[in-house]
């Protein structure tokens, strides 16, 4: 996680130098072929409003989650067995763990390293009860819609998780550390390609 993390700051601290060499005249910058050097992503289509501005909402647009389905949940008595096939057939590493009954009670999460670490690595049926081995909910760590991403990002690193539920009194959502640190990338790039703009005198 803590890799994630460096990856980003290296590409900007790649980026910053030639930036200045470009200002003083004496070289080119190809922002593209900067960032395909480390593997950064960039979307052309995503409003470029600052990372201050940017929020949990706006990466659930992007993942196209603004409906939440019952592929983002179990129950506590499924067994671990079916949470991993819902989460391989939905391609996501993590599922909210309900209460039973028919109200949203959220009792903990389950995750991809759950399975790995406690039915793998310790030999356990993979028919055990989704309640015996996921986080409870008091240890769970959330976010809010309106959660500035950055902010989102500290709590997920200084906590060691790679996967949030996003509550906004119930379950609007899920991100990883892997949507965070996309969006911060992409606001850096934008930020890059304008100061290339002004740099090559684009703006007056």
């Amino acid at each position: 996680m803590q890799g994630l993390i460096r990856r980003v700051r290296s590409c900007w601290e790649t980026v910053r130098p030639a930036i200045i060499e470009q200002s003083r005249g004496r070289i080119a910058v190809e922002r593209k072929s900067v960032f395909s050097r480390f593997g950064c992503a960039t979307s052309e289509s995503q409003q470029e409003k600052g990372l201050e501005n940017v929020t949990v909402a706006d990466i659930l647009m992007t993942k196209r989650e603004e409906q939440v389905g019952s592929w983002l949940w179990c129950r506590i008595n499924d067994t671990v067995d079916d949470a991993m096939k819902n989460m391989a057939e939905h391609n996501i590493g993590s599922l909210v763990v309900l209460k039973p009954g028919e109200q949203q009670h959220i009792a903990g999460i389950i995750t991809e390293r759950d399975y790995l670490r406690k039915i793998i690595g310790q030999g356990r049926s993979k028919y055990t009860r989704v309640g015996e081995i996921m986080t409870d909910e008091h240890k769970l760590i959330t976010v809010t819609s309106d959660m500035n991403i950055l902010r989102a990002m500290r709590l997920m690193t200084d906590n060691h998780i790679r996967h949030v539920p996003v509550i906004d009194g119930k379950i609007v959502g899920m991100i990883s550390i892997v949507d965070v640190v996309r969006a911060v990338v992409e606001q850096q790039t934008g930020e890059l390609k304008r100061l290339n703009d002004f740099i090559k005198g684009k703006y007056y």
